[in-house]
C-alpha cells in the first residue's frame, strides 16, 4: 500500500506543495486527511482532495484567495472551504470537535486544536489517517520508493484495517453511529464501493441502531443508497442492509421480496432473484454505472409480494405485479427525495419490464413492438437490457430460447425503424393541418383528432398525407358533432 501511496502524492505534490506552503507561510499547519489518504493508499486516488487545518475558516478563505482559481463556501458554519486550481478540486475543514444531542444530526459545532481530536470524530478508522503535508518531506522523490510511513498520523489503527479491508470506529461503533447514524449506512456503502468487510463489534451495533437511521434526512439517505448502488458490488452492499435490518428503514420493499416458498408453490426466491438481476444488469452496462438502470433492475419485482396468489391448481401467480411495482416505486423514491426525472424512469421501467412476455414466438403484429419501442421513448435502450438481466432461469435451454427470442425482437424494431422514424412517431397530421382540414378552432377536439391519428400510426404506420385526410375525415363524421 504504502507504494501506491507514493506514485499518487507524487502526483499530487506539486499543487499540494503549493498549498501548503501557503498555509506555513500563514503560521498553520495543513493535512491531506480522511478518505484521500486512504483512497492514495488503496491507488485510486482521484482529483478531489480533501485536508483538515487548525486555521478557521475565514484565514482558510484568505489564504485560498490568490491562489485558488475558485473559492466557495462548502459549509462555512462547519468549517469547510472549498477550492478548484489546475482541475483539483479541494475541500479544506478546520479541526473539528463536535458534539452531538443525540436526537437529530444537529451538533453543536467546536472547531478543535489538534488533529489527533479531528480524528477522534471521523466515521471509521480508514478514514481516521492524516499526511501532514508538505509532501517533499514525507515522499522518497521516486514513484518506485515505498511511502515513508512512519510519518503518517495513523492514532486508531486505520492503515492495519485497510489491509484487512475491515471497517472498525475509531470509538466504539455504538458511540459512532449515535453521533451520526448515516454512518451505518455509508458502512453498507463502502462494502459495495471497496469490498470491505465489518468488523464483529460494528455488525453488531448496526444491527441493534438500525432504526436510528430514521434520524436523518431523506436527501441524505438517497445521496449514500446511490454511491452504494453505482459501487463495483451493489450486491453485498444490499445483502448487509437487509440482514442488520438497516433496509427495512431505507428500501423496506426489498426485505418483503424475501417470499417464504414451500414445496407445494414453487416460484422463484424473488429477493435473490432481484438481485441476481442487479448483477446481470450491471454486465450488461456499456459506460458509466447507470442508477435508473440499477435501482429498476432491484425494485422491478417490488410489486411481486403485494400480488401473490397461490392457485388451486398448484402454482404461484403475480398478476399485474408490474403495476403495482411501478406504483410502489413512485411511493419510495419520492420518500427519499429522488429527482422527479429519476422517479418516473425507474417507474416506467418496472411497469415496462413484463412487455416482452406476451411476444412469444415472434408473434406481435408491427403495431405491436411499433407501441412497445413509443411506449419505452428514451428508455428503450435500457428496457433491452432489463428484460435479458431479467431472463434469468436454471433451465439453460429456456434461458438461452429467452434470449434469442429477444434477439429476435430487437431484430424487428430495427427493421422497422429502417423504414419508419420510431424515434419520433407523431401523427401524419400536426395541429395545424387538422385545424384547417376540419375547419375546428384551437380546444379539445383537435387534441382527440390528434390522439386517433396517432393512434392509426402506430397500428398501420406511416400513411401518405392523402390517406391520412381521408382517415381524419371519416373519424370526424363520426366523432364530431355537426
Amino acid at each position: 500500500m504504502e507504494r501506491n501511496a507514493a506514485v499518487e502524492l507524487l502526483r499530487i505534490a506539486p499543487l499540494v506543495d503549493e498549498l501548503a506552503d501557503r498555509f506555513t507561510a500563514a503560521g498553520y499547519a495543513l493535512y491531506l486527511v480522511g478518505g484521500s489518504v486512504r483512497d492514495a493508499l488503496l491507488g485510486r486516488l482521484g482529483n478531489d482532495l480533501d485536508f483538515t487545518t487548525d486555521a478557521r475558516p475565514e484565514a482558510i478563505t484568505a489564504i485560498l484567495t490568490g491562489w485558488a482559481e475558485a473559492v466557495w463556501d462548502t459549509g462555512i458554519a462547519f468549517g469547510t472551504i472549498g477550492a478548484r486550481r489546475a482541475g483539483m478540486q479541494c475541500e479544506i475543514t478546520t479541526y473539528r470537535a463536535d458534539r452531538y444531542d443525540r436526537a437529530s444530526r444537529n451538533p453543536e459545532v467546536t472547531f478543535g486544536d489538534t488533529v489527533q481530536g479531528d480524528l477522534a470524530r471521523r466515521d471509521f478508522t480508514v478514514n481516521a489517517m492524516a499526511v501532514p503535508l508538505p509532501l517533499r518531506d514525507l515522499l522518497a522523490g521516486s514513484s518506485h520508493q515505498p511511502l515513508d510511513h512512519s510519518r503518517l498520523i495513523d492514532p486508531y489503527g486505520g492503515m492495519a484495517a485497510l489491509a484487512r479491508r475491515e471497517l472498525d470506529t475509531p470509538a466504539t461503533p455504538e458511540e459512532s453511529f449515535a453521533d451520526d447514524p448515516l454512518r451505518m449506512l455509508r458502512a453498507a456503502r463502502f462494502v459495495s464501493q471497496l469490498g470491505f468487510t465489518l468488523a464483529p463489534r460494528v455488525r453488531v451495533a448496526l444491527g441493534a441502531m438500525a432504526g436510528e437511521i430514521n434520524r436523518i434526512t431523506a436527501e441524505r439517505v438517497a445521496a449514500e443508497l446511490s454511491k452504494l448502488l453505482l459501487g463495483s458490488n451493489p450486491r453485498a452492499g444490499i445483502e448487509l442492509m437487509v440482514d442488520t435490518g438497516l433496509a427495512q428503514h431505507v428500501l423496506p420493499e426489498v426485505p418483503a421480496m424475501r417470499l417464504e416458498i414451500d414445496e407445494h408453490h414453487q416460484h422463484k426466491d424473488v429477493y435473490t432473484h432481484s438481485l441476481t438481476v442487479l448483477e446481470q444488469v450491471i454486465a450488461l452496462e456499456d459506460g458509466e454505472p447507470d442508477l435508473v438502470l440499477r435501482l429498476a433492475a432491484l425494485l422491478h419485482d417490488i410489486g411481486k409480494p403485494a400480488t401473490r396468489r397461490h392457485e388451486p391448481a398448484g402454482g404461484v401467480s403475480f398478476h399485474h405485479h408490474e403495476v403495482v411495482g411501478a406504483k410502489l416505486v413512485r411511493k419510495r423514491l419520492r420518500a427519499l427525495r429522488y429527482p422527479a426525472r429519476v422517479v418516473e424512469n425507474v417507474a416506467a421501467l418496472v411497469f415496462l419490464h413484463l412487455r416482452f412476455h406476451g411476444y412469444g414466438s415472434g408473434e406481435w403484429t408491427d403495431s405491436a413492438v411499433r407501441r412497445y419501442v413509443t411506449d419505452a421513448g428514451e428508455l428503450l435502450p435500457r428496457l433491452h437490457k432489463l428484460v435479458r438481466a431479467d431472463c434469468t432461469t436454471r433451465n439453460r435451454r429456456k434461458a438461452i430460447a429467452l434470449q434469442r427470442t429477444y434477439d429476435d425482437l430487437e431484430q424487428r424494431i430495427e427493421r422497422i425503424r429502417a423504414a419508419e422514424d420510431l424515434a419520433a412517431v407523431r401523427p401524419d397530421l400536426d395541429g395545424n393541418a387538422i385545424m384547417e382540414l376540419l375547419g375546428l378552432p384551437p380546444g379539445p377536439d383537435v387534441g382527440r383528432a390528434w390522439r386517433y391519428l396517432k393512434e392509426l400510426r402506430l397500428d398501420r404506420g406511416p400513411l401518405s398525407r392523402e390517406e391520412a385526410e381521408a382517415e381524419l375525415r371519416r373519424w370526424a363524421q363520426e366523432n364530431l358533432p355537426e
